[in-house]
């Protein structure tokens, strides 16, 4: 069932044969050509954390996924997104999966939009699945869409067409 590994010389060093190598047996870091290493396994972004003590201004945009514990005040684009217990928001949330543990004061755009019992919203969320876990503050509208990270402008335009109303013109 186990197979016997060969015995090493007795008393033979592992660092002292390779001492005794000839040096043109033994290739040099910089002699070895550049390649990334190829594994079998498909790519997995990591994902981008934005730590407790960081606080960005400006807007955050990112293919991957976002773990964000500390401030943002701008908007946030991105294919994922974990808001975690003391994150804070000020801005606009676009995102396919959105998970909400701290603060959000802006309006939330996701497929798939979670707010789990900590979270503090402020502002509308745009779906196509909200799950709200009971001991969560949400204040302001949750609007069901087929498409919520079409832009803003576009879904109130469809949403008028739907309703049959005409924009009035200011008089």
């Amino acid at each position: 069932m186990f197979t016997k590994k060969p015995e090493r010389e007795s008393g033979a060093d592992p660092l002292q044969r390779m001492s005794e190598r000839p040096a043109s047996d033994i290739s040099s870091f910089a002699d070895r050509p550049l390649a990334p290493a190829k594994s079998s396994l498909p790519s997995k972004l990591v994902p981008s954390v934005i730590g407790e003590d960081l606080t960005i201004t400006g807007n955050v945009t990112s293919k991957g996924e976002i773990q964000v514990d500390g401030t943002i005040e701008g908007d946030v684009n991105c294919g994922s997104l974990l808001l975690g217990d003391k994150s804070q928001i000020s801005g606009c949330v676009i995102a396919e999966d959105v998970v909400v543990r701290g603060r959000v004061m802006g309006s939330i755009r996701g497929l798939r939009v979670t707010l789990q019992a900590q979270s503090h919203v402020e502002g509308d969320i745009y779906h196509q699945s909200l799950a709200i876990e009971q001991g969560a503050y949400f204040e302001g509208k949750s609007r069901r869409s087929d498409d919520p990270l079409a832009l803003k402008g576009e879904a109130d335009k469809t949403a008028e067409a739907a309703s049959g109303s005409q924009p009035r013109a200011a008089e």
